[in-house]
């Protein structure tokens, strides 16, 4: 859900000109034939005009076969409602390529609204290796990495180096600095997406994987969160509240507050996507030059964090299915990503652009979000992914008000996804 609109709110307009790049070695006046002809791309509003200057190229390149552009609502939410309806017209639906969240693979591949593809047709060797399991669905290939991304631990630099505190690798050192240090220099301690939406599923989750524990099982037939790993993660959240290291008000935050209140100052610890990272070491921001970013923490080390991003899917009733899978291997071809990183900021899915000695200099950040996403874990994956989601945000918000213990919360949460997965 967080790259769509990161995306949409892209730091930079993505322009891209790759005239007479040919995708899948295809010419430009190779005539139309069976699977092959022109297209829809469904996505969520592009509120910076970022991909279709980048679909141009494309377009270009295939007079025969253009894409057609439908940009569905900011809204994470509506626009997956907005993509389930069309999906369930069938034959009479207009989408042909969709661009999902990683989420919704699961839930799109089981309903049957989306088409296995072949393996062999896309580099998947090539991508960062975790990324691949967001796009499958019972061992099978349902869509292919467009973007990637994975929680980073962002950090007043500044204030740590002037104490000789290291960035904390632990919870014990982000809790002792965020109770101590933070209140020193007039800051409140740590923050992530607490409010009760999909970014609250995402951070406990994490908090649940750091542990070394697990949600769900078995693509989503098994539940397995009731478990010492889980108390341990909820409690974390919980503590934090209860002992004020983590400020009440947080529990107000999304993305775009929690990025606000650590680009202007008022954050020693956050939790949040590289975005915010490129936004609070911007010119104007107030803690511009003073940003440091780790890997998130868990109780004995370096943490796990929850793949974010998007895959790009073909509905079950593509009209050319053929070009649908050729404008996915444009869309994640190298230079086309290189473009998504460089122009906006976005992170991409082949590995070997995290290497590249340029881009590491224009961009710091790169080595540890490798490092985040190689160690990160996958959404629980269920068909019923939207109910999982509103069960963790509920339970999990009433642990940190303080209205459950973590220990009745996990019970909860194992009792109340027993009945989703069983429906």
């Amino acid at each position: 859900m967080r790259w769509i609109r990161a995306a949409g709110r892209g730091l930079l307009v993505l322009v891209v000109v790759l005239t007479g790049y040919v995708a899948a070695g295809a010419s430009a006046d190779e005539p139309a034939e069976s699977g092959r002809g022109p297209l829809t791309l469904a996505t969520a509003g592009d509120l910076t005009g970022y991909l279709g200057p980048l679909l141009q190229g494309w377009n270009r390149a295939h007079p025969g076969e253009k894409v057609t552009l439908v940009e569905l609502p900011d809204s994470a939410d509506e626009t997956r409602a907005q993509m389930i309806t069309d999906l369930r017209r069938g034959e009479s639906g207009r989408f042909d390529v969709l661009n999902i969240d990683v989420s919704w693979t699961s839930e799109f591949a089981a309903a049957g609204w989306i088409r296995p593809l072949p393996r062999d047709r896309f580099p998947l060797d090539t991508f960062l290796r975790p990324v691949v399991d967001t796009a499958t669905y019972d061992d099978r290939l349902y869509a292919v990495p467009y973007v990637t991304n994975a929680g980073l631990l962002l950090y007043r630099e500044d204030i740590l180096t002037k104490e000789g505190v290291p960035p904390p690798r632990t919870w014990a050192e982000l809790e002792r600095a965020a109770r101590t240090l933070a209140p020193k220099y007039g800051l409140d301690g740590y923050a992530g997406q607490f409010l009760p939406y999909e970014g609250l599923t995402v951070n406990a989750a994490e908090a649940v994987y750091s542990a070394g524990g697990s949600i769900l099982g078995d693509e989503g037939e098994r539940v397995t969160v009731d478990s010492r790993a889980a108390r341990e993660g909820i409690g974390f959240l919980a503590r934090g509240v209860r002992e004020g290291w983590i400020p009440k008000e947080a529990l107000t935050y999304k993305e775009e507050e929690s990025k606000q209140a650590f680009q202007d100052g008022r954050l020693l610890f956050l939790r949040n996507w590289p975005y915010a990272y490129v936004a609070a070491s911007a010119p104007g921001s107030e803690v511009a030059g003073k940003v440091g970013a780790v890997p998130l923490p868990g109780p004995d080390g370096p943490g796990t964090s929850v793949l974010g991003g998007s895959n790009l899917a073909v509905g079950t009733h593509a009209r050319h299915p053929d070009t649908a899978a050729r404008l996915i291997a444009y869309l994640t071809s190298e230079p086309v990503q290189r473009q998504v990183l460089t122009r906006g900021a976005l992170p991409p899915v082949r590995a070997a652009l995290y290497d590249d000695p340029e881009l590491v200099r224009r961009f710091p950040y790169l080595p540890t979000l490798r490092e985040s996403v190689l160690a990160a874990a996958p959404r629980p994956k269920s068909p019923h992914y939207d109910q999982v989601s509103l069960v963790v945000q509920a339970v999990v918000h009433d642990a940190m008000t303080g209205r459950q213990t973590p220990e009745a919360a996990v019970r909860r949460l194992a009792r109340e996804l027993a009945a989703v997965s069983s429906r």
